[in-house]
This record gives C-alpha cells, sequence and structure tokens, in this order.
C-alpha cells in the first residue's frame, strides 16, 4: 500500500501537531463492493415504513445525546474546535436527527391536488444510493443535515468526509449502525477525490451533495450534470453584518465577536465582512478589538480556553498569507494578523480596515479569526457594499428599528439574511445560497425535496373525456 494511500485520512491534533491515527483510503474494487451494497440496501429501506425510517433516525439522535462528550471530544481533537462548541453542535446535530424523525414521515407523505375531475396527488419517492462529500469544519452538523431528512425519505447514503476527520467520519458510521440502520443504509468510505468522480458517475449512485469549497463543488456539480444527476452545494461564503444604527452597541459588538469567532471563524455563515455606519464606527472597531484582544489562546479541550486554533497547519498558513497580502495592498492592520509565538495552528484574531476592492480580503473569503470593517454613510451604500460580493450564504443586520432591518434584509441578496442576530442554523429552518456559495436547501421540509420523485399520480373514471396531448 502507498504512502498515499497510507496518509489519506489522519488524525492531526491541529493544538500540537501530533498525527495520532492514520486510516487508509479504498478504491476500485473495495469501493464497487460499498456502492452495490447500499444499492441493494436501498430497496429494502425504502420498502420499510416511513415510521420505521424515522424510529432508526431517531434513535441515532438519542444514541448522539447519550455520546455527546465522546463524540465533541473527537471533534475537538480532529479539528480543533473549542469543547463547549463541540458538545453545542452535538446537541444541534441531535436535534437535527429528531426534528427529521418526528417530522419527516408527514413531509414524505403524499400530496393531493386541487383539480376540478378526479384525483390528482403527488407521491414523494426516494431517487436511490446518494453521494454526501463532506466538510471538516463541522464533522457531525454538516452530515446530518444531509442523512437525516434523505433516510427517512427512504434514500441511502454514502458519506466522504473529510481527511482530517476520519475517527469522527468512523464515529457517525457506527451510531447509525448501532440505531439500527441496515448494512449499506449509512456507509462511511474512505475513498480519494478520484475515486468521488467514479462514485458519481456509477449508475448505482443517484445524486450526489456536497459541502466544501467553490473548486470542489464546481466539479462534483460538473460531474453530476454530465451524468444527468442532481446535486446540492453548499460552499463557500462571505456573510455581511449590517450595522445601522448605535441602539444596544456593546450587545451589538457582542454579536459581531460571536459571529465572527464561532468556531475560530471556520463556518461558511460566519460574519465576515462588517458594514458600519459611519456615526457608530469607531465606537464599533474599537469594541470590536478590545474583544478580540481579550481572546485567550489554549487547549481547545480545556473549558477556560477562549481562542483555539484553526483546523490545520496549512488553514493557518493561507490565512496569514491573505492578510500580509492585504496589508501590502494597502489595508490597515487594527491588530492581530500574525501566527501565535506556540505550538499548532493558531493565529492572532485579526482586524482589518481600509479594504478596497482588488485587495485579497475584498474578494476572498478569509476563513479563520480575521474581520474586515467598512464604513459606510447610509443604509443604501451598506446594500450596495453587501452585495458587491461574488457570494450569497447568509447575512445579517442590525437596528433598533425593526422595519428597517426587514426593509434592508429583503435588499441583501443572500440565501439566509437575520436581523439583529449573527447568521445561524435550526432544523425547522431552510438553509442555503445563492451565487458561488451553492444551490439548493437543507434542513426544514426543504431539507426533503432535493433528491426526491415528486411523482404525479393522475386518477380519472373510465368514461373521462380525451384531452390533447402535450410533451
Amino acid at each position: 500500500m502507498s504512502d498515499q494511500r497510507k496518509s489519506a485520512f489522519a488524525t492531526v491534533n491541529p493544538a500540537t501537531g501530533e498525527t495520532l491515527a492514520e486510516f487508509p483510503a479504498i478504491e476500485g474494487e473495495e469501493v464497487d463492493a460499498a456502492l452495490d451494497t447500499a444499492d441493494r440496501a436501498f430497496g429494502a429501506w425504502r420498502a420499510r415504513p416511513v415510521e420505521d425510517r424515522a424510529a432508526v433516525v431517531g434513535r441515532a439522535a438519542e444514541l448522539m445525546k447519550e455520546r455527546k462528550e465522546s463524540l465533541a471530544r473527537i471533534i475537538t481533537l480532529e479539528m480543533g474546535k473549542l469543547i463547549s462548541e463541540a458538545r453545542g453542535e452535538v446537541d444541534l446535530a441531535a436535534s437535527i436527527l429528531t426534528y427529521y424523525a418526528e417530522h419527516g414521515p408527514g413531509f414524505a407523505a403524499d400530496e393531493p391536488l386541487d383539480v376540478a375531475e378526479g384525483e390528482a396527488y403527488l407521491v414523494n419517492e426516494p431517487l436511490g444510493v446518494l453521494l454526501g462529500v463532506m466538510p471538516w469544519n463541522f464533522p457531525l452538523y454538516q452530515v446530518v443535515r444531509f442523512a437525516g431528512p434523505n433516510l427517512v425519505l427512504g434514500n441511502t447514503v454514502l458519506v466522504k468526509h473529510a481527511g482530517i476527520c476520519p475517527q469522527s467520519a468512523l464515529a457517525l458510521e457506527s451510531l447509525f449502525q448501532d440505531a439500527g440502520a441496515p448494512a449499506g443504509v449509512y456507509t462511511n468510505l474512505f475513498v480519494s477525490h478520484d475515486e468521488v468522480s467514479r462514485i458519481i458517475d456509477s449508475p448505482l449512485v443517484r445524486g450526489a451533495s456536497l459541502t466544501g469549497s467553490e473548486k470542489a463543488g464546481a466539479q462534483v456539480a460538473e460531474r453530476a450534470g454530465r451524468n444527468m444527476k442532481p446535486s446540492l452545494l453548499e460552499l463557500g461564503g462571505s456573510d455581511v453584518f449590517i450595522v445601522l444604527d448605535g441602539e444596544g452597541l456593546e450587545r451589538t459588538v457582542g454579536a459581531a465577536v460571536a459571529g465572527r469567532m464561532a468556531n475560530t471563524g471556520q463556518s461558511c455563515v460566519a460574519s465576515k465582512r462588517f458594514i458600519v455606519v459611519a456615526e457608530v464606527y469607531d465606537d464599533f472597531v474599537a469594541g470590536m478589538r478590545r474583544s478580540f484582544e481579550a481572546l485567550a489562546a489554549g487547549d481547545p479541550s480545556d473549558d477556560s480556553t477562549t481562542l483555539g486554533p484553526l483546523s490545520s497547519e496549512q488553514a493557518a498558513s493561507d490565512l496569514v498569507d491573505q492578510i500580509r497580502e492585504t496589508v501590502d495592498q494597502g489595508a490597515e492592520l487594527v491588530t492581530g494578523g500574525r501566527r501565535l509565538d506556540r505550538p499548532g495552528a493558531y493565529v492572532e484574531p485579526t482586524i482589518l480596515t481600509g479594504v478596497k476592492p482588488g485587495m485579497r480580503a475584498y474578494g476572498e473569503e478569509l476563513f479563520g479569526p480575521a474581520a474586515v470593517i467598512y464604513r459606510v454613510a447610509d443604509e443604501d451604500e451598506a446594500v450596495a457594499l453587501a452585495n458587491d460580493s461574488q457570494y450569497g450564504l447568509g447575512g445579517s443586520v442590525f437596528c433598533a428599528d425593526v422595519e428597517r432591518g426587514r426593509r434592508v434584509a429583503e435588499r441583501v441578496e443572500t440565501g439566509m439574511v437575520w436581523v439583529n442576530h449573527p447568521t445561524s442554523t435550526q432544523p425547522d429552518l431552510p438553509f442555503g445560497g445563492i451565487k458561488r456559495s451553492g444551490y439548493g436547501r437543507e434542513l426544514s421540509k426543504l431539507g426533503m425535496q432535493e433528491f426526491v420523485n415528486r411523482k404525479l399520480v393522475r386518477i380519472l373514471p373510465p368514461d373521462a373525456e380525451l384531452r390533447g396531448i402535450a410533451g
């Protein structure tokens, strides 16, 4: 077995740089065998009553709660998430599984249509085997928002997790197996990117979902399109955080810090571009700086730590390069911008101002503890700047006048906008973006309508009038 295969999936503690475990990738016949098992499992799984499938997903939620601490510590070990946030991720993932266990059967039910004669209804049928290509930043949450609704619907899923989260991947596979999912219903695949393309090409696979980079998303979308298969993409984001007045500024600054620093800034929907009206700009920048400089780096598994490492050495290096080049291009470095003098992938919390079009931090996503703050004259300038982005995932608007917040939110070109709260997520709200942030929606009822055959059944009496046929 080659060294490349040995190192394809590895647990490397980002707080220390120590490689703790390695797992070989599979290829060729081993992958084909997994596809065949998932395809054969689909026939029996879809035939089971939806309530039975929902019960398995519900049991997975219960097991996730029981295993909360062990799952959280795996997440922290593999990608450096603060342990308190890792526990929160387990809670969120469990709530998503519970949501679909409880509401999924209703979402999957036949939908009657109002017709003048006879009967018509939609049957929500599963498609078959689905491939999910998952990222490292939320090793549980991202997976269950794909797997939960599709398992209840009757699809079977193959999950290709990120290379730095192999133990999280195995823990999830074991959890679904222990919850009663038959072999092939939920399958973890340690496969290379080349194998992903071959899997999508397989006639046994009926759709693909990816959460990750634009480059990976484009590759999956192209491959799925070539094979006439549906796909769903949740890609990068450069979420705006618009501040329109100084009412409750202390809370607004607290929300800004929380929105930027959650998961050490490594979230697609983290607040990244802060657009602030001139009359409160200086106070806002000062408040953000105080909060950023008060964060204490340390072991992410220690509850007292408030600044964890980035997920990898490469992630830290890339972020510092983006910051340095933006400053070289003329931006002002208010605070931070450097690696911390300690082992691990730590970067100082950073604030940039004076960022202009053409600078790296203007057009690129900063995936880590770095905020860009802009001064604007009014809400029209704020909206224009917010929409001057290739991304369109989430955003937020802060102001005392809720109706004003609603008006501005409706002008922001994103898939999601929150008023007086940083962009967030919950099981009953749809999640997804536009532009280069991807397409499709996960969570809520919409999460069960991406990989489904919404088949029309039309019933007329034997003596019904024959009408023209169109196609």
